[in-house]
């Protein structure tokens, strides 16, 4: 299944420079972006290596295209084209990203990976009680697996305004930045890539700290997905691959505070890729959780 990223927020919030440094910081990933127009995201001129047909071709194998109002069109021509990891849509200012994520069952061969949501940190709790638009950035709020809490220099209490946003995005990690400069691996789907003689690594860097665990007997993925979905953890990402009780092979993905569990193929060893925001990872009570996991 292709992975699906939908990037919403408000008009002025930094989708547009959030997807600019993914395209520069893409992680080794063949990115495919969807965006109203061009005209609506700019890319950066540097990363454009060609135009045709309406495709933007982008230094590192990625590509852009505008779908205008056939997004399932653009969306069926990304998953048969082979060539891309992970698929990027850009939602105008004023969509909702869960209606574009229902789509993504129609074409086959997809799977939302994120809804991610961009606050403007200096206007969010302004425009979220505006007359006429704060309806429609609650509803974004509302949807969001993680919240970027951009523009944060502009404002001198950040913390009150991550206050607010976890009361008006209940099921998201709330990230804050500056230029929407997060890393790839952070927003987009983990890689899985780790030492298979190590029981686990890791390193904290600019707020984010990462560990890798095997996952050396079967366990209930599902409940295993719920326990590591727990906020107590701090954990903005989780990815890994385990077996079931019955010797399935399951893939777990953890977004915030939402935790999907899907088949997979044989793996070997099962594993776990997890990233903390904020807090370094408890390395010691991870491997309890994996432990004593029913």
């Amino acid at each position: 299944m292709l992975p699906v990223t939908i990037i919403g927020g408000y008009l002025g919030a930094g989708k547009t420079t959030l997807v600019n440094h993914l395209l520069r910081h893409p992680g080794r990933r063949r990115l495919g972006v969807l965006v109203n127009e061009f005209g609506a995201l700019p890319i950066d001129a540097d990363l454009i290596e060609g135009a045709e047909d309406g495709l933007l071709s982008i230094t590192g194998g990625c590509i852009c295209c505008s779908y205008g109002d056939d997004l399932l069109t653009a969306l069926m021509d990304f998953a048969q084209r082979g060539t891309l990891d992970h698929i990027l849509i850009e939602c105008s200012g004023v969509a909702l990203p869960g209606a574009i994520a229902r789509t993504l069952s129609l074409p086959g061969g997809l799977a939302l990976d994120a809804i991610l949501v961009l606050a403007d940190a200096e206007t969010i709790r302004e425009r979220a009680v505006d007359r006429y638009i704060g309806d429609t950035i609650t509803r974004q709020l509302a949807d969001a697996d993680l919240v970027l809490l951009n523009k944060t220099d502009l404002v001198g209490d950040v913390d009150a305004v991550r206050a607010f946003l976890t009361e008006a995005a209940p099921r998201a990690v709330v990230l804050a930045t500056c230029q929407a400069a997060v890393a790839a691996d952070v927003v987009l789907g983990l890689t899985s890539g780790f030492d298979p003689d190590s029981e686990q690594i890791g390193h904290a860097t600019d707020g984010f700290d990462d560990a890798s665990f095997r996952l050396r007997r079967r366990v209930d993925t599902r409940k295993l997905g719920r326990l590591l979905a727990d906020p107590d953890l701090g954990l903005v990402r989780a990815k890994g691959f385990a077996q079931d009780h019955d010797g399935t092979w399951r893939s777990l993905q953890i977004v915030g505070r939402r935790a999907e569990v899907s088949l997979a193929r044989e793996q070997g060893p099962g594993r776990l890729v997890c990233i903390a925001h904020g807090t370094e990872i408890d390395r010691a009570r991870m491997a309890r959780l994996l432990a004593e996991a029913p």
